[in-house]
């Protein structure tokens, strides 16, 4: 179940607002001006599907964004369980970063914990399968998809060249909890 735990950005281990409610999660994200969104397919997607049938089965939802926000490219990434480059993996995106662009990721299966730093709190988020997240251009966060990642998601980007993340050299993201 998708979750939203809120926390002072010098108290890592004192959880301020928790949440597994979508609508208390998307309002609370809002205000952050982050958009958190639940999709439903236009048929069922399973897990042999191709990375052309999911687009397709999203289609709807991914021209409403493309629309709105000018996104240019759109891809699906994979990893499977048991993946043998995982930990390297996630340690890319263990840090704390920001990019020149909006971070958009929808997942179509799996999870993973998006951490956004956000003035003085931390707003961790674990998306998982049917969650959008919109994370905005230049926001400080992180990202975990824990020991044993499993997930396939879409990405929408708003420049050609991707995934681009600058650190912010900051150690914030070692001392918040991380998945299992």
């Amino acid at each position: 179940m998708s979750q939203l735990s809120v926390f002072r950005d010098q108290y890592p281990t004192k959880i301020e607002f928790q949440s597994e409610a979508h609508d208390q999660i998307a309002a609370r994200l809002s205000e952050v001006g982050v958009r958190f969104e639940q999709w439903q397919a236009a048929y069922d997607v399973t897990q042999a599907a191709s990375h052309d049938d999911i687009l397709s089965a999203y289609q709807a939802d991914i021209a409403r964004l493309t629309a709105q926000d000018g996104y240019q490219t759109v891809d699906v990434i994979s990893l499977p369980k048991g993946h043998p480059d995982a930990a390297s993996l996630r340690q890319k995106f263990l840090f704390e970063h920001t990019h020149s662009e909006d971070e958009v990721r929808f997942f179509v299966q799996g999870q993973g914990l998006f951490c956004l730093h956000i003035g003085e709190r931390v707003y961790q988020v674990l998306c998982q399968q049917g969650d959008l997240i919109s994370v905005p251009a230049n926001t400080p966060h992180w990202f975990d998809m824990g020991s044993d990642p499993e997930f396939t998601a879409i990405r929408l980007f708003n420049n050609e060249q991707g995934w681009v993340a600058q650190s912010t050299d900051s150690p914030i993201a070692e001392r918040f909890p991380l998945l299992d």
